[in-house]
């Protein structure tokens, strides 16, 4: 006859009536695995192995924070904010600039250097309430172009737009990211008995090197002539000078330029520094800048105050783990303290109550 449809059975099986089919069940198969048989260590946490764990913690962590705390505070760092916003600033004068404002308005701040900055001295700019993560604007390039792709030179992508083509000639490099690229320029002097005496500022070796020699690379043709490469192009619409005048020598150029790579380099937070120059120490004896007088020279072209920006200068020296950031060093100490003041509070409840119930776990 016909198989009739299964009867329920409990346990979840069904049961076929036409010849007594296998019943199904839903007890697990008997392996190790499924019954949960495998052998297995659980650590017992018992005073004598906690105690002594928080305690070495406490041990390990409060020296090292102390170690990468006193490196980060032995790092010198000098920050001048050149905004112009305060009436008496010397940069007041150069605060509503336009982008092409030509010529540049320069202004001049002096300021004292308290203590020497011994080793190599790095140059940043700064900049505030720019927010460079902003989602259209970390997608407003076209990274080919940038790598010298020919054909995506003189047809950039459309992630660029509006800053894509001007006047029917692709931008080179398109994009809003380029278009608002850094272009103040800072010069240093010293003053020793009112003679200024620049200081030697060296814009190589500031950008990655993967960057620079990787990601960015200028349109293939004749390397020496880079006006004829990027024929065809036009330059974005804020900058002063197309991409192949960023700079005399023909290896910081055009696309490979490293303010340029730097500032390609989009910041996460809204207040970032990027590095501008490096000041190399000259000789062992002597620091590489001396406390003193110094004046620092702007030719103030960025404007920032139409968005409430600020523009900041900032001489620092690193360290085996890089800038002034004194938060690992507190984090280390933080933690070992705790750790440490857990295990005195642990201990003295071990003390205090730890053989109270030893007896009451002997049955009658």
């Amino acid at each position: 006859g016909h198989p009739s449809g299964g009867v329920g059975v409990p346990g979840g099986g069904a049961v076929g009536s036409g010849g007594g089919g296998a019943v199904k069940t839903r007890k697990p198969d008997n392996t190790a695995f499924k019954q949960q048989r495998l052998p297995a260590w659980q650590p017992i946490l018992t005073a004598g192995t906690v105690l002594p764990a928080f305690f070495i913690i406490g041990l390990i962590f409060i020296p090292i924070g102390i170690g990468i705390f006193v490196t980060s505070n032995n790092i010198r760092e000098y920050e001048i904010d050149y905004t112009g916003t305060e009436p008496s600033s010397p940069c007041n004068k150069c605060l509503n600039v336009s982008w092409d404002s030509t010529p540049p308005c320069t202004c001049t701040i002096n300021f004292t250097l308290e203590h020497a900055f011994e080793s190599n001295v790095f140059m940043y700019y700064g900049l505030s309430n720019f927010y460079q993560n902003h989602r259209r604007y970390v997608k407003s390039r076209d990274d080919s172009q940038l790598n010298g792709d020919n054909s995506s030179l003189l047809n950039p992508s459309k992630e660029c737009e509006p800053y894509r083509t001007n006047e029917d000639k692709p931008i080179a490099p398109c994009g809003a990211i380029a278009n608002s690229m850094f272009n103040d320029t800072l010069e240093l002097y010293r003053i020793d008995n009112d003679t200024r005496t620049p200081i030697t500022l060296i814009k190589k070796g500031i950008a990655w090197w993967t960057d620079k020699n990787v990601k960015f690379r200028n349109p293939t043709g004749d390397g020496n002539n880079l006006t004829a490469l990027f024929q065809g192009t036009t330059k974005p619409v804020n900058w002063p000078k197309p991409v192949y005048m960023l700079d005399s020598e023909p290896d910081n150029n055009g696309f490979i330029n490293e303010d340029f790579i730097v500032w390609m380099r989009t910041a996460a937070l809204p207040t970032f520094r990027k590095l501008y120059r490096l000041i190399e120490r000259k000789n062992n004896f002597q620091p590489t800048l001396q406390a003193g007088k110094y004046s620092l020279d702007i030719a103030y072209n960025y404007p920032v105050h139409s968005f409430d920006g600020r523009k900041r200068m900032i001489l620092s020296t690193i360290s085996w783990m890089g800038g002034k950031n004194p938060f690992l060093g507190i984090a280390y100490i933080t933690v070992g303290s705790i750790c440490f003041f857990l295990g005195v509070v642990l201990l003295f409840i071990h003390h205090k109550y730890g053989n109270r119930n030893t007896s009451a776990d002997i049955p009658n």
